[in-house]
C-alpha cells in the first residue's frame, strides 16, 4: 500500500459517500445516470468475486464489501426507494454496446491470453478458433476473466453519467463533486503504478491502459470543473 493507492480508495469512498448523502438529502436521483450505476455494480461485483477464496488483508477485504454493499444501496435507492425522481428521459445510454464489446476484450485479453496465437510451426490460428480457445478459459479460471472484464468495464462505466450531462447541460454542484471525487480515484491510481514500477519494477499493462483510457474521459469535466465549479458557478456546458 502506497500514499496514491490510499488517496485513490479515500477518493474512491468520499465519491460514493457524496452520491449516497446527495441522494438521500435530496429525496431525489435526478441528474445521475443508473445506467453507470448499474455498470458499477456489475464491475464491482466481478472483481470481488475473489472476496470468497483470496485474503489480502482486512482492509482489502473491507474495502470490498464497502464498495459492494455501497453499490447495490445505490441501485435500491434510485430503482425502488426514489424510483419516480428517476431521469429516464435523459438517461437513454444503451449500456449493451458496452457490455458486449466489454466481454469479447475481456475474453481475448487478458493476462492468460494475448490476441494473437499461434499453432506450432508458426501457423496463425483463425479469429473464431482463437475466439473459442480464449471462451475455454471461463471456465478454467473465471475469476481472471472477470478481474480482467472489470477493469475494462469500469474504464467505460462513467460514459452513461457524462452523456446524461451532455443532454441535460448542466449538473448540479454535489453531483460535480462527485464526479470529480470519481474521476480523481482513477488518476491517482495511475500515479499508484508510476510509483510502483519505480519503485518495485512492477506494473499491470491492462490496469494502465484502462485507467489511462477512464481518465481522459473525464478530461472535459475536470476542465469545466476547474474553470467553474470551483469558482462558485454553476457546471453547464458551453452551448
Amino acid at each position: 500500500m502506497n500514499i496514491f493507492r490510499l488517496a485513490g480508495d479515500l477518493s474512491h469512498l468520499l465519491a460514493i459517500i457524496i452520491l449516497l448523502l446527495k441522494i438521500w438529502r435530496t429525496r431525489s436521483c435526478s441528474g445521475i445516470s443508473g445506467k453507470s450505476q448499474i455498470l458499477f455494480s456489475i464491475t464491482y461485483t466481478a472483481r470481488y468475486l475473489d472476496l470468497f477464496t483470496t485474503f489480502v488483508s482486512p482492509y482489502n477485504s473491507v474495502m470490498k464489501v464497502v464498495f459492494l454493499a455501497a453499490s447495490y444501496g445505490t441501485l435500491y435507492l434510485m430503482y425502488v426507494k426514489f424510483k419516480a425522481t428517476n431521469d429516464r428521459n435523459h438517461d437513454t445510454f444503451r449500456i449493451e454496446f458496452l457490455l458486449v464489446p466489454v466481454c469479447l476484450l475481456a475474453l481475448l485479453i487478458n493476462h492468460e491470453f494475448t490476441p494473437l496465437e499461434t499453432q506450432p510451426g508458426g501457423h496463425e490460428r483463425g479469429f473464431f478458433e482463437v475466439v473459442f480457445s480464449h471462451a475455454t478459459l471461463l471456465f478454467r479460471d473465471p475469476l481472471e476473466v472477470l478481474w480482467t472484464f472489470s477493469i475494462y468495464l469500469e474504464a467505460v462505466a462513467i460514459l452513461p453519467q457524462l452523456f446524461l450531462v451532455s443532454k441535460t447541460g448542466e449538473a448540479e454542484t454535489i453531483t460535480s463533486h462527485y464526479l470529480f471525487c470519481l474521476g480523481s480515484y482513477r488518476g491517482l491510481y495511475l500515479l499508484n503504478w508510476v510509483y510502483r514500477y519505480y519503485t518495485e519494477n512492477f506494473y499491470d499493462l491492462i490496469a494502465i491502459v484502462a485507467g489511462v483510457v477512464q481518465t481522459i474521459l473525464y478530461c472535459d469535466f475536470f476542465y469545466l470543473y476547474v474553470t467553474r465549479v470551483i469558482k462558485g458557478k454553476a457546471l453547464k456546458l458551453p452551448a
